[in-house]
């Protein structure tokens, strides 16, 4: 008989494990640690969530929803998308409420990648992107970002990827790991491209909400872009719901219904008190929303600062809620850094190589701590770096 390594399927045998949790996992094993490796935020999720649940639970509404999730969330974020982002969604048809962002872009790539097609992904990325795509049968493209055009994504580095066999671009905006941002007048020259060579976008904007200094444009607010692009997000990250489970794509029929498709065989719908939360949070919880993206600026802004102030220099992220130092003149590679930040000063960071090409030299840090943790995990690594003159490895 065979071991049961060689039943597993090759895709997820050769699937390495999620490097961010690797970190995640030894903080939590140390009561000690500081972790800023894993985007959570420290907030509370809003009362108003909190209370529409506990309602529904004395009321005893725990039944299934329909598949593609509540109307009267759909309804709800159609109207949030276009009163926030200019996009414009049919609630019935063009929106689906999903497990998490993350059973979103699972669906649209199951539903649209057949095997051999090309996927291109700006890197340094999320980590999820690449082995979702293995597993849907592509094939990864990367083209690399670099911080001296601020991580943005260009159409003469994307030129440079497209082949006959390219079939779609994942784009994170505002960007996980990096923090960067892309303007309207960014996408423009990047939209010509993808409509010229006919390539479906997979818009991932779990982030959207978090930006500093200029509002988010979404890939698929460009003319000729709306119907070739699924439009990612939720409510993790904005609202601090990431254990509630709720995201949501858009995009057009037939797009949507594809992905519809799977998700009636797998997830069967989202839960329904997350889906509840959620509808309270777009009807009540938008000042919450903004007190805490306010409180991450003034993290940023701190953090970076500090990190700055330290030796570790740092471009300021303009969204989400990550700082992606340079660690490149301590002569460490990204993994020797973190695992002996974590072993010798505690607090746990995320060594850039994880999030693909380009992200080696670098560590993600993330400031949606408290204000009082990011301080003390400065004076941690200022403290290491002071008595360990770093050599490089061996």
């Amino acid at each position: 008989m065979n071991t049961t390594k060689e039943y597993l399927s090759t895709a997820v045998r050769d699937m390495p494990p999620s490097g961010i949790r690797q970190f995640f996992n030894a903080a939590e094993a140390s009561k000690d640690v500081i972790s800023l490796g894993v985007g959570e935020p420290d907030f509370q999720s809003p009362k108003c969530a909190r209370e529409a649940c506990i309602r529904l639970l004395e009321h005893g509404s725990t039944m299934y929803t329909p598949n593609e999730g509540l109307y009267e969330l759909r309804e709800e974020i159609a109207g949030y998308l276009a009163n926030g982002f200019g996009l414009h969604y049919e609630p019935a048809g063009e929106v689906l409420v999903t497990v998490g962002g993350s059973e979103a872009i699972d669906l649209a790539l199951r539903a649209l990648i057949n095997p051999g097609d090309e996927i291109i992904v700006p890197v340094p990325a999320y980590v999820a992107y690449e082995p979702l795509a293995r597993m849907a049968g592509g094939s990864i493209v990367h083209v690399e970002t670099d911080e001296e055009h601020s991580f943005k994504l260009t159409a003469e580095a994307l030129k440079k990827a497209i082949t006959p066999r390219s079939k779609m671009l994942i784009v994170n905006f505002p960007s996980n790991p990096t923090g960067a941002v892309m303007t309207y007048e960014d996408w423009l020259p990047v939209a010509k491209l993808v409509i010229e060579h006919d390539l479906i976008v997979l818009s991932d904007e779990m982030y959207a909400e978090l930006t500093y200094g200029q509002k988010h444009a979404s890939p698929a607010s460009v003319p000729g872009m709306r119907d070739r692009t699924v439009v990612i997000s939720g409510f993790s990250k904005a609202f601090s719901m990431t254990g509630w489970r709720v995201g949501y794509a858009c995009g057009n029929r037939e797009l949507i219904g594809s992905m519809m498709k799977v998700h009636q065989y797998t997830a069967l719908c989202a839960p329904t008190l997350g889906q509840v939360a959620a509808i309270a949070c777009l009807r009540h919880g938008l000042e919450d929303m903004q007190y805490m993206k306010e409180e991450f600026g003034r993290r940023r802004r701190m953090f970076v600062r500090g990190l700055e102030q330290i030796g570790l220099p740092c471009r300021e992220p303009q969204g989400a809620f990550y700082a992606f130092p340079s660690v490149a003149g301590t002569g460490l590679a990204s993994q020797t850094f973190a695992e002996r930040l974590l072993r010798e000063a505690k607090v746990a960071a995320v060594p850039g190589h994880v999030f693909g090409p380009g992200g080696e030299g670098f560590i993600r840090c993330s400031y949606a701590a408290s204000a009082a943790k990011l301080t003390e995990a400065l004076e941690r690594i200022d403290r290491w770096l002071r008595a360990n003159p770093l050599e490089p490895a061996i």
